[in-house]
């Protein structure tokens, strides 16, 4: 069935003006304070091999806030080839050191010379910190995108495992029980406040945006087409996701399947995607660009992710702009960006996400239906809302240590 889609919502643009206006009042008062120079610390930089939604996120809000007068710096990892110093749509980005030497490396650069240091900081706490509570001299928000937890053991081996949880779930809380937290959903939060117990009253909701080029437009797939974004490592559970399909196909003959990303596990899917006999109808392309991508978001009957852990996932909001439901694992951050039967369905791993992906995909008044309120729902979610939301943060934090 091919499915004509529809053109860019009525609404939309009156979105982008309030989120703008919004920024633009939130931007005056950080330079008001004085939040004029403000660094970010992250762990990689957008044009990593490895870079994932956390550092489209930086990306994101570095380019807004430059955009509103401040003076950005991102600082963070090295990458092969690549300047260690270059300047990216408004900001700075300094790259040096390794994924380990990254943590002394930034901290040594926000501090000298002190001429330089920063009016207000940023860490995007990537399962270990930058501890920046006990070396940072101005105003501080810790951006967590998602608790780390049990996901150790699936990325490290059994002993490096234990120490990245003692340094996440151990070491890091009673250092950071007075940092204000911004996270991007309020199950993420939840999990802020219990596993690292921090302060409710310290943690802030900014939820991912989606941005405009996302919309509806062109024509579906004639085949059902099934779409996984993301990269290729052990927490996406895209090995998952090839044994669901290939059990899908039983039901839907025709179906056909794209898992776009790259990755360190692409040998090993490739090989289960054989042995399953999935080479004629499963294509893993890799890496695509952002017309791409946008194209394959607007061909997709539906978008599908099996990960462990997630803090919001923007692949789901990213499809869903452009008229694309979702089945999604009912976990920490899919909570957030589906809506159950609403913008999509929420399953456990195994035959209930067998049988929601089956039902999705057979049933076409469910599919408009659910495509529909895809597109209702990710009208909410604007890059500058989220700019706007993690800076006031920060300005709320200027404010109060000036006040002190």
């Amino acid at each position: 069935m091919t499915e004509v889609q529809s053109v860019v919502p009525a609404g939309a643009a009156a979105a982008d003006a309030d989120a703008s206006a919004r920024f633009d009042k939130v931007a005056a008062r950080a330079l008001e304070v004085g939040l004029r120079r403000v660094t970010v610390l992250a762990w990689r930089d957008l044009d990593d091999p490895e870079a994932g939604g956390s550092e489209l996120h930086a990306h994101q809000l570095a380019t807004i806030w430059a955009g509103g007068g401040l003076d950005v710096t991102l600082r963070t990892s090295a990458t092969p080839g690549l300047p260690a110093v270059t300047q990216r749509d408004g900001y700075r980005v300094v790259r040096r050191a390794g994924r380990i030497g990254v943590f002394p490396r930034s901290i040594l650069g926000t501090l000298l010379p002190p001429g330089a240091r920063p009016d207000g900081l940023m860490e995007v706490w990537h399962g270990i910190p930058f501890y920046a509570p006990v070396w940072a001299r101005c105003p501080l928000v810790s951006f967590v995108h998602h608790v780390h937890a049990d996901t150790w053991k699936i990325l490290l081996p059994p002993a490096m495992a234990r120490v990245g949880a003692m340094l996440e779930l151990k070491v890091a809380p009673p250092l950071y029980r007075k940092t204000r937290f911004v996270t991007p959903s309020n199950s993420t939060r939840d999990d802020v406040v219990k596993m690292l117990r921090a302060d409710p009253a310290l943690v802030t909701v900014a939820p991912n945006g989606v941005h405009p080029r996302f919309s509806p437009g062109g024509e579906r797939s004639a085949d059902p087409l099934v779409v996984a974004v993301g990269r290729l490592v052990p927490v996406k559970r895209f090995g998952m996701l090839i044994d669901a399909l290939a059990r899908v196909r039983e039901r839907v003959p025709t179906l056909r399947a794209l898992i776009v990303g790259d990755g360190f596990t692409r040998p090993k899917l490739e090989a289960k995607a054989a042995a399953a006999g999935a080479g004629a109808w499963l294509e893993m392309p890799g890496h695509l660009s952002d017309d791409e991508l946008l194209d394959v978001y607007r061909r997709a009957w539906v978008l599908a992710s099996t990960s462990r852990r997630e803090g919001w996932n923007m692949t789901i909001t990213e499809a869903a702009a452009c008229g694309t439901p979702a089945v999604a694992t009912n976990i920490v951050g899919h909570r957030d960006t589906v809506a159950h039967d609403v913008s999509g369905l929420l399953a456990s791993p195994g035959d209930d996400f067998v049988g929601a992906l089956t039902r999705l995909l057979e049933d076409d008044a469910l599919r408009r239906r659910l495509g529909q309120g895809a597109v209702e729902r990710a009208r909410a979610f604007r890059w500058e809302a989220t700019a706007a939301t993690t800076l006031e943060a920060l300005v709320e934090e200027a404010e109060a240590r000036r006040a002190r």
